[in-house]
């Protein structure tokens, strides 16, 4: 279903019925339930990283202890949001084939992870492109169908890797670990390094002679794209493809996240760990999206494991509150169903209809 909401909060498309079909709703939860555990548990390779504060991807400050030294970094992150997504540089793009290359601002200490790689999917006589971000651990072909679905549409895209992804990741690593660990601040700086590399795409976009452009990101490049849209105004359209409030929340109770919290918990609350991470939590965010408002959709999924309908509620919740505008679609599945047939193609039906309708 999608719902669209007067500022106030009050329904624009009225009350589903919601006593029909109650024996058939208790055996799809039940099936999505049961596959979704059955898609979590398929990687044998997951492993528990050690908790780290990771104050070597902080700037120094020598006369702060571990934690006081990251609150101060968060807070400052806090108060110039602007400053900690910025890009401090012109990158030098290079494009050969279909691929986008360019080195990443916010440099890491991981070589191959400071080169950003993008799939071009360009659309000739386009004036319109959408940035596709996607899920964590993603395989590298994802998103390539969406992404020619838009073309037949006459909308270009272009289909970023996230930092530690694709040919980002070291070649040590079998997973895209180092994007969301038990180490902070690490986990700090791959999200702003992704928002600042996705910013730079926008901006070569946009000197390609773009006039439209939108962004879809699905799971943690939901969140990802959320950040950039909150503040890059030269960004029109957003599609967010699952949606919540902290990130911290996210990773401490979601069922594909769990391996992170094991490494966590015996180190840090729920609560601790919620303001450190709240430089990429979308609740930050919320008020500067109101500040410029543009449309945007938001899509959840009714049976999410990892983004818990509870953690999603919080979010509407908070954009009533301020009084924000905001669509909103439901599938009837769960987080990683949404990858299989018939959900992801209704999934895919509904961002294709949402950017062809207002890109």
């Amino acid at each position: 279903m999608i719902e669209f909401f007067r500022r106030d909060g009050s329904s624009l498309s009225g009350k589903q019925n919601e006593s029909s079909g109650d024996h058939t709703r208790f055996m799809l939860r039940r099936y999505i339930e049961k596959k979704e555990r059955q898609f979590s548990y398929r990687d044998t390779n997951r492993r528990v990283l050690p908790f780290e504060l990771g104050l070597e991807w902080l700037p120094p400050n020598g006369h702060l202890d571990g934690r006081e030294h990251l609150r101060r970094f968060v807070e400052e992150a806090l108060q110039d949001s602007d400053k900690f997504f910025s890009l401090t540089s012109e990158p030098q793009y290079q494009v050969e084939g279909n691929r986008l290359t360019f080195p990443s601002t916010l440099k890491s200490s991981v070589e191959e992870n400071d080169q950003v790689c993008a799939r071009l999917f360009m659309k000739p006589g386009s004036d319109r492109a959408v940035v596709i971000l996607p899920h964590w651990n993603a395989q590298p072909e994802s998103y390539f169908a969406l992404a020619r679905v838009l073309n037949l549409f006459n909308i270009s895209a272009v289909r970023l890797s996230l930092p530690y992804h694709d040919v980002r990741r070291p070649s040590q690593m079998e997973r895209s670990d180092y994007m969301v660990s038990p180490n902070l601040a690490r986990t700090l700086h791959a999200s702003q390094q992704a928002v600042i590399d996705t910013r730079a795409t926008v901006r070569w976009l946009r000197a390609r002679g773009f006039r439209r452009i939108g962004i879809m990101g699905t799971s943690i490049g939901s969140c990802i794209g959320y950040l950039a849209f909150a503040h890059d105004r030269d960004i029109n359209v957003g599609v967010f493809n699952h949606v919540s409030d902290f990130f911290a929340d996210v990773v401490w109770t979601g069922l594909s996240t769990r391996f992170v919290r094991q490494g966590l918990e015996p180190y840090i609350g729920l609560d601790e760990l919620r303001h450190y991470w709240s430089p990429i939590s979308p609740h930050s965010f919320i008020a500067r999206v109101k500040e410029n408002y543009r449309r945007h959709l938001l899509i959840t999924a009714r049976y999410d494991s990892t983004f818990l309908p509870e953690l999603t509620e919080r979010l509407f919740a908070e954009y009533r509150r301020l009084r924000i505008p905001y669509e909103r679609a439901e599938l009837p599945c769960g987080h990683y169903t949404t990858g299989m047939f018939p959900f992801s193609f209704y999934d895919g039906y509904l961002i294709t209809r949402y950017f062809v309708r207002h890109l």
